[in-house]
């Protein structure tokens, strides 16, 4: 099974549409969004898939965002996310609470944590936990995404066109 992630759409349509396309070619099963979504013009560009999605800093319309999350059909986990995919522990959140996202990553509690904010993709180990931030689709060096196979626990950048 494999699943897309991505961070920090910031209202960016354009670059967003393209990750979507991607998931799409790739075909990914769900996806996971980890905050910064600023509009819920983007919220309407997951249909395809379940789509789990938390809140990050500049998410100040929390009201109207929550309202077109579940009017899709998706879920909003608010500011903290954990699901069960496969056997397989998922956090993910927008760590710019940087204490929470400390303890999330280092409880050993998760096979996975996902991440935004930071705008830059990186992924390491915590331990036993593969912690990952799939870059943003906004403000960033170059765009990207990442999709992650669960069969082989392993992580693919992929770069957005800006």
């Amino acid at each position: 099974m494999r699943i897309g992630v991505l961070s920090d759409t910031h209202d960016n349509v354009d670059a967003t549409k393209k990750a979507v396309n991607a998931f799409a070619e790739i075909g990914v099963s769900l996806v996971i969004h980890c905050g910064d979504i600023t509009t819920p013009e983007i919220v309407s560009l997951f249909t395809e898939w379940p789509t789990h999605f938390v809140f990050g800093n500049m998410d100040t319309n929390q009201a109207a965002l929550k309202e077109a999350i579940e009017e899709e059909g998706h879920q909003c986990h608010g500011y903290f996310g954990e699901i069960e995919i496969a056997g397989v522990s998922v956090a993910f959140l927008h760590s710019h609470d940087q204490k929470w996202f400390n303890q999330v990553k280092s409880s050993g509690e998760y096979n996975l944590v996902f991440y935004g904010h930071t705008h830059q993709a990186e992924e390491h180990k915590e331990g036993e936990t593969i912690v990952i931030n799939p870059g943003a689709l906004y403000r960033a060096d170059y765009f990207s995404c990442v999709i992650y196979d669960l069969a082989q626990m392993k992580a693919t950048l992929l770069e957005i066109e800006k």
